[in-house]
């Protein structure tokens, strides 16, 4: 049964202000002291993507006024350097663009995107390696990579026409998913090394997987691609759903490890798991039965969303380990990109809400 548009509305209201309201500066410092939003990061991109994404669906020009505003004071403070991570907020700042036609915005996203193109390290075959502010990660693949960089090259590449970008991103979903697949389930490994030619742990994270159900679904509105890729991409998308079904919890969400009942439950994996399924059925990308496995999905998440707003049960965040246990043992605390994948979640849920 779907929930109601007036429930979904409150509880998009409440982590909206879960994120902006100043009483919960304690809830979301990090460990240097610093309100998570005050960063120009991954973290704060996917934030940003999700109150977008609510602005678009609903109109609230709360949200975007907040939107500008966050673009403005960190234009004005100086931007960090450029890595996979760090460019994730210019996706936000793309399509802001188009919102206000702020050249200022658009000159930062044609920098950034270029240097997304020509400055980022590369691995073998071509794949854009995964560095971070905290390490360079030589000769890495992270499934990360995919939501934090190529979404935004994709976008670019379209708003400007420019087709390498597009081509570019093509080949970096070939890249990762050629590597990161699991073939025996359909699933994907969180990282690939070209130095240690292993997955590390083999671990089939709930987050890291997600990143492509919700990416993948939104990357095929970005970009415009052959026939051909769509289908294979998709195709991916198929199996790991399928898989996804008999990983399932009784309570409707995932498990941080998905093949492990014994790791706990993860809401910002749940909440993009969700996003990614019933996007992907209403629009015809897979079964659209495996709709229900989604709506079971948003009822754990909205189940998991406190008094303030706060979504519970977001693991931190997450390098590549070379052991499970470090897996299990990410702690639990409140997310900025927790409250962008619930947004996501439900802007999705309001399209067919009754």
């Amino acid at each position: 049964m779907k929930i109601d548009r007036a429930l979904l509305l409150k509880k998009a209201k409440s982590i909206l202000a879960g994120i902006t309201d100043e009483q919960n500066q304690a809830v979301f410092t990090n460990r240097y002291g610093r309100h998570y939003m005050d960063d120009w990061d991954w973290f704060q991109g996917v934030a940003l993507f999700g109150i977008y994404s609510y602005y678009r669906q609903t109109g609230d020009q709360d949200a975007k006024t907040y939107l500008t505003q966050w673009f403005d004071k960190h234009i004005a403070q100086g931007l960090p350097g450029k890595n996979i991570n760090s460019m994730c907020p210019c996706l936000t700042l793309s399509y802001l663009w188009e919102e206000t036609g702020r050249e200022s915005y658009l000159a930062i996203c044609r920098e950034w995107a270029e240097h997304a193109m020509t400055g980022l390290p590369r691995t073998l075959e071509g794949g854009l390696q995964h560095i971070t502010i905290d390490a360079p990660n030589e000769g890495q693949l992270w499934d990360d990579t995919l939501y934090m960089t190529v979404l935004f090259l994709a976008r670019m590449g379209k708003l400007l026409g420019r087709d390498d970008y597009v081509q570019e991103s093509i080949r970096q979903f070939l890249v990762h998913v050629k590597y990161l697949t699991d073939l025996e389930t359909g699933l994907f490994f969180h990282g690939w090394s070209f130095v240690r030619m292993d997955h590390f742990a083999r671990a089939r994270w709930g987050r890291g997987n997600a990143w492509y159900t919700a990416g993948l679904v939104d990357y095929l509105d970005m970009a415009d691609i052959p026939d051909g890729v769509r289908w294979f991409l998709i195709s991916a998308l198929d199996r790991q759903t399928e898989t996804l079904q008999q990983y399932q919890a009784d309570s409707g969400a995932w498990h941080t490890l998905i093949d492990d009942k014994d790791s706990y439950e993860e809401m910002s994996a749940t909440a993009g798991f969700a996003y990614g399924i019933l996007k992907a059925a209403r629009l015809g990308y897979i079964p659209a039965q495996r709709a229900t496995m989604g709506q079971k999905a948003l009822k754990a998440v909205l189940n998991s969303i406190d008094e303030n707003g706060i979504l519970q049960g977001v693991s931190a965040g997450t390098c590549l380990y070379d052991n499970l246990d470090a897996y299990r043992n990410i702690r639990v605390n409140a997310q900025p990109y927790g409250q962008a994948m619930a947004l996501l979640l439900i802007t999705e849920a309001l399209r067919t809400a009754p």
